[in-house]
């Protein structure tokens, strides 16, 4: 698997773009005379930003190309420094203007204060820096030329393959164990009406984490035997990252027509709809959208037209990891998904490590080390599955620990389902919410934090980017954090309503894409370990540590 520390820094870059291209920061740049090194280095990055995939790709094979990402990252975060003096000092220029009376503001330019002595000091450090910056970028572009191949070079780079494979509405659980009061929820608002003002077309909204058991809830109710008896017209869409109209209900009119081989190449939505529209009319049908992404209500209304002529009781099921689609799609009714009772989830696992016995009845030298392994899932139904199937012909115990002990980037890439899954909802964020969500790695696992105190840290990191003026930073990065609760990122804690926390395997992501930028000094006692590209530095309680304060000149420090 490749070395995974890098993801960061191309979502970094896309941050440092808008930074060097803030109007404020050039207006100021141009009296002190490096707004010209500014745009050449803006240049030279998005040079570099163009071959950041293929660096990410060769990294582990190639160790002069994992030497030249350290030494790009560690000048990306020096050039974040630069750009925050500047934004600093063209601050307080701007509040010394603001200050000046009324008259004084008339007769001298705001640009004069760049001329005091303190200011021709600042500009002469910064100009020094910046020399060294534009060198070292220029000797870190040179070498990108001989250790990596440009798309010019190398022709049109070949697609990555999936890394989730597509659902079907086959149950792929013999037994699905746990969910007993959503599974008889979820079949009940099938089956039955809820009063007179029932709404013809009804959709239900399954919501959670990756791999909190979605599509296997849905598979269940799906070909529940009751449910198949009751519905005119059933049908299976896996929807995934790309939310396609055209693609989506065409698949749909597959399914619920006999003969459709004629619309296979048919492009025309209009065509498409008015096709499915006469399937639909008058029929009881199930439609089930698995793993949604998108909360575009447009797109939404736009797909449900043809659905809305549905006899009265016909039912759409909507997975997803994203808790603004219910609302999009006028969910009537949502169901949360938590994870698995402990006692559940050790017979998933099971269910998935032993080939013959759903128990540990005839391995019981496996049983302590399987429970802890089980733990380490946190009610995960696709971890319990992944690390079981992993194990399934290994039956001694130091396999088993070793299990025990790897992190989800450590696991053998066979049968490992389970980071694909947490990265795809990485993936998916924005290049300023994956900032705002590695920095959470500093946190200790199992740890519980509130809004107020992650927004004023990342506030302190400058991850925060104010596009509208009018709103305060506290209200954006309380608006990054609900974004990042909706997908899941977070959860609440089950112990202070005001509080939350990271499930572990989530945690273990942030670490992932983190790399070696954060680090947590909690539970060590000698500096020594702390790693010389690390830039954020967590603490903890472990304040004694800062009475040894040289190793950590250059660190952003967090301290709880």
């Amino acid at each position: 698997m490749a070395f995974v520390g890098e993801a960061l820094l191309s979502s970094f870059f896309e941050t440092l773009f808008q930074r060097l291209l803030s109007s404020d920061l050039l207006d100021f740049a141009r009296p002190v005379q490096v707004r010209a090194e500014l745009n050449k280095w803006e240049n030279t990055l998005k040079e570099i930003h163009a071959v950041l995939e293929d660096a990410e790709e060769k990294q582990m094979e190639k160790q002069a190309v994992k030497k030249w990402l350290d030494d790009l990252r560690d000048l990306a975060y020096d050039v974040e420094d630069i750009l925050d003096d500047l934004a600093t000092q063209a601050l307080g220029q701007q509040l010394m203007a603001e200050t000046q009376p009324s008259t004084s503001k008339s007769l001298i330019p705001s640009c004069r204060t760049s001329f005091t002595p303190s200011a021709i000091k600042f500009n002469d450090e910064m100009r020094s820096k910046i020399e060294n910056i534009t060198a070292r970028l220029e000797h870190i572009s040179s070498r990108k030329n001989n250790l990596l191949s440009t798309e010019k070079n190398s022709g049109k780079r070949s697609a990555k393959p999936r890394e989730i494979l597509p659902t079907t509405s086959l149950v792929d659980e013999p037994i699905v164990y746990g969910r007993e009061t959503e599974k008889a929820a979820i079949v009940d608002s099938l089956l039955h009406y809820h009063g007179p003002s029932d709404d013809s077309v009804r959709v239900i909204a399954i919501t959670g984490m990756a791999g909190v058991g979605k599509t296997t809830l849905a598979q269940f109710a799906y070909n529940h035997y009751k449910v198949k008896s009751h519905f005119d017209l059933r049908a299976w869409v896996c929807v995934s990252d790309e939310f396609d109209v055209v693609g989506v209900t065409r698949t749909i009119l597959q399914s619920v027509a006999t003969d459709m081989s004629d619309v296979n190449d048919v492009n025309d939505l209009n065509q498409l709809q008015v096709k499915l529209n006469d399937k639909l009319s008058g029929k009881k049908f199930l439609l089930v959208l698995d793993d949604v992404w998108s909360w575009d209500c447009n797109k939404w209304n736009l797909l449900f037209k043809p659905m809305r002529t549905g006899a009265k009781g016909s039912r759409i099921i909507v997975t997803t990891r994203d808790q603004r689609v219910g609302p999009a799609v006028r969910a009537s009714s949502d169901y949360p998904l938590e994870g698995l009772s402990n006692d559940d989830c050790l017979s998933l696992f099971a269910q998935h490590a032993f080939i013959h016995t759903r128990n540990f009845d005839n391995h019981p030298h496996l049983r302590a080390v399987g429970e802890r392994i089980v733990k380490k899932c946190r009610g995960l139904p696709l971890a319990a599955k992944a690390l079981g199937g992993m194990l399934r012909t290994q039956l001694n115990r130091d396999a088993w620990e070793e299990i025990l002990g790897s992190k989800i980037w450590e696991l053998p890439e066979e049968n490992n389902s389970i980071l694909p899954a947490l990265k795809l909802s990485y993936h998916h964020l924005s290049s300023h919410l994956k900032r705002c969500f590695a920095y959470c790695s500093i946190f200790p696992k199992d740890s519980e934090f509130n809004v107020d105190e992650l927004v004023l840290l990342w506030m302190g990191e400058g991850f925060l980017h104010q596009v509208n003026r009018k709103k305060q930073m506290e209200e954006i990065g309380t608006a990054y954090f609900h974004e990042l609760l909706a997908r899941s990122f977070f959860q609440q804690s089950n112990h202070h309503s005001s509080q939350f926390v990271m499930h572990d395997l989530i945690h273990d992501l942030a670490q992932l894409v983190a790399g070696d930028v954060c680090f947590n000094l909690e539970t060590m006692t000698n500096m020594l370990f702390l790693q010389e590209l690390v830039i954020h530095v967590s603490l903890g309680k472990n304040l004694r540590l800062l009475e040894n304060w040289k190793p950590l000149t250059k660190r952003r420090i967090y301290a709880r």
